[in-house]
């Protein structure tokens, strides 16, 4: 099927009295907290003073950072989880990685932040912490209204034009009065209009230069510095025509260059052709592609989405054809925003009405991925084509004909103000029960750590903060007795509702169980031995560090065996445990006095690896451990 040049509007592809059979009816549906202690034990000053005195691990480091992470003191964090990459590397759990990356973001040191996080990505497959699930409601909740420059005649195709946008109009006043025959409107030119602080657009005026002819001209996209541009024409250069084999006058797509605030020297594109039409130019993101709608061979609709590379000055790859995105109907008017996503039009997948605007996300190498429906109100029952949005501002257009019923000539130009709102929810629950904990604190925090909002839960467990659009959260939960979690939260660039449910684990520290508070690691003996090894040293050191720091502090020391040999001589091996956990602490200084130790044998073992069952020598490992009792 041929083009012919006596359809202006978005058809552009269509033979008169085509009707658009693939069009369907319907309706697209969208701690603050340390760690858990007594309230004078401050585990922060107990690890500084272990630092000092020359102990160092992976845990003392990680807990020390975490001291300042959950209080937002991003700089001390930085640095004790910059140690601890430095020097534990290998020992640090994925989270740590990314509590890094978030410290050394807030504190201006974004490339140090983007390498932890890179490791975090690695080492966790970006899953980890996060839970959130995206609900795509698909709609694109937006304000629409008509814009001013808007005449009784056909305005459609907006691009933007440094600060203006330059739209196709049939409006007579440009180059010539020229009637065309099937709209009964002359033929449209383009023209350039100023854009007001609402979207809103005014004082439309032919575009200067050598571009509107007697014939179509429409659909131009421009170079960021403004100098090139791309536009649809039909068949006419030079004052010639060019018709194809039926003596039709197709559409070409050509370049035109700014010399002295004017547009001129226009040059046609290779790919072009007088036997079909090539029309609704669009630059890709790094203007290193040119998008456009074809019906050229290897077309598998009645238009395809196309795109070409620009090599170099009037030099372009061969053009291949976007399979992903084509259907056997029409697509048409591409658009690739900041974002790398792609707008088009098509009446070919399932929508409201007859042209209805899509949109996918493109990958680094242009690959689409799942195509949407916008929804309304940017689509309605009628055309809607040549979307455009500038998605830091929120602001679009769209071209539409629903405010008629005469087709193209009712093709006006509308302002899509997004409403991009984003509501973040969800329930904190405990990770081992899945119960609700009522009166958790959750907080909405800013990508630099700031704080934003608070909420405190009811007993369902349920919070809701309303945030931005394509922004980066972190949503925090803390409640006494629970570990501090936090999520990772990226915004969509459309209103949605994401559900961020937050586990998190209870502490369940006794109240005089001084090794749970400090979390320290087991303090292990190797089998049949009561020695003090070199990572039980540094567990003890944080028992004496917080002896000195609090003098009426006591302690309970209880020392356990696994068990294998006889109940007789685990009490005593037990016992010489216990014994040598306290001389290990008095060699350090500590007051005998403030000291007990007592064996238990086998009596209190942790599993099921009693007399006669077998076990690996890991679990009868766990058995053979000192527990430290704070006592008044």
């Amino acid at each position: 099927m041929k083009i012919k040049y006596t359809f202006l509007y978005v058809v552009f592809f269509t033979c008169v009295g085509l009707s658009p059979s693939f069009a369907q009816e319907g309706k697209v549906k969208k701690a603050n907290k340390d760690f858990t202690s007594f309230d004078y034990i401050d585990a922060r000053a107990i690890y500084l003073n272990i630092i000092e005195k020359g102990y160092k691990s992976a845990q003392i480091y990680a807990n020390l950072g975490d001291t300042y992470y959950w209080n937002s003191d991003y700089t001390n964090a930085a640095k004790w989880y910059g140690k601890l990459m430095d020097e534990f590397k290998e020992e640090a759990e994925d989270v740590y990685f990314y509590r890094a990356a978030q410290s050394f973001k807030s504190t201006s040191n974004p490339a140090k932040a983007e390498d932890y996080m890179k490791m975090y990505v690695e080492k966790s497959g970006d899953v980890g912490m996060m839970n959130a699930t995206v609900t795509d409601l698909i709609e694109f909740d937006a304000d629409l209204s008509k814009v001013g420059i808007n005449t009784s005649y056909s305005d459609f195709g907006p691009a933007y034009y440094n600060q203006s946008v330059v739209f196709a109009s049939s409006k007579p006043g440009a180059v010539g009065d020229k009637i065309h025959n099937w709209m009964n409107q002359p033929f449209t030119d383009l023209y350039v209009a100023s854009i007001d602080e609402k979207g809103n657009l005014t004082n439309a005026t032919p575009l200067p230069g050598d571009v509107n002819t007697k014939f179509h001209e429409t659909s131009p996209t421009f170079t960021k510095d403004g100098k090139t541009m791309y536009f649809t024409r039909n068949n006419f250069i030079d004052g010639k025509k060019g018709k194809d084999g039926n003596k039709s006058i197709n559409l070409k797509i050509y370049k035109a260059s700014l010399v002295d605030n004017k547009w001129t020297n226009i040059v046609e594109l290779p790919f072009n052709s007088d036997d079909y039409s090539s029309a609704h130019p669009a630059l890709s993101k790094d203007e290193k592609r040119l998008y456009f709608s074809s019906e050229m061979d290897g077309t598998e609709g009645l238009s395809d989405i196309w795109y070409v590379d620009i090599l170099g000055e009037n030099n372009y790859g061969a053009p291949v054809n976007l399979k992903a995105v084509n259907t056997k109907a029409r697509e048409s008017f591409p658009f690739i925003s900041e974002s790398n996503m792609l707008y088009f039009a098509s009446d070919g997948r399932s929508g409201l009405g007859g042209f209805d605007v899509f949109r996918t996300q493109l990958d680094e190498n242009g690959n689409p991925s799942e195509v949407h429906n916008l929804g309304e109100p940017v689509n309605s029952h009628k055309d809607d084509f040549g979307f455009i949005l500038n998605e830091e501002k929120h602001i679009g257009y769209v071209s539409s004909n629903r405010g008629g019923d005469e087709g193209s000539i009712d093709d006006d130009i509308y302002t899509v103000v997004q409403q991009c709102i984003v509501s973040i929810g969800g329930k904190v629950y405990d990770e081992d029960t899945d119960d609700p904990i009522p009166g958790a604190l959750v907080t909405l925090k800013g990508e630099d750590g700031n704080t934003i909002e608070t909420f405190v839960v009811g007993e369902d467990g349920l919070y809701s903060f309303t945030a931005d659009c394509d922004k980066k959260y972190i949503v925090l939960a803390v409640k006494e007795d629970y570990e501090p979690n936090e999520l990772p939260v990226t915004t969509p660039n459309s209103s949605s509702v994401l559900r961020v449910d937050i586990p998190l684990q209870l502490i369940g520290c006794a109240p005089n169980d001084l090794g749970c508070i400090l979390k320290l690691q087991p303090i292990y003996f190797d089998f049949d031995r009561y020695n003090i090894r070199p990572d039980a040293a540094i567990e003890l050191s944080k028992i004496q560090a917080a002896m000195e720091k609090y003098p009426q502090l006591n302690i309970n020391i209880q020392s356990h065996t696994d068990s294998r040999g006889n109940d007789s001589y685990n009490m005593a091996l037990s016992d010489k445990r216990a014994q040598s956990t306290m001389k290990w602490l008095i060699d350090q200084g500590i007051d005998a006095g403030r000291l007990k130790a007592k064996g238990y044998g086998e009596s209190e073992l942790l599993n099921r690896c009693s007399n006669g069952v077998e076990c690996t020598e890991e679990e009868h490992q766990l058995n053979r451990r000192s527990m430290f009792l704070m006592e008044y």
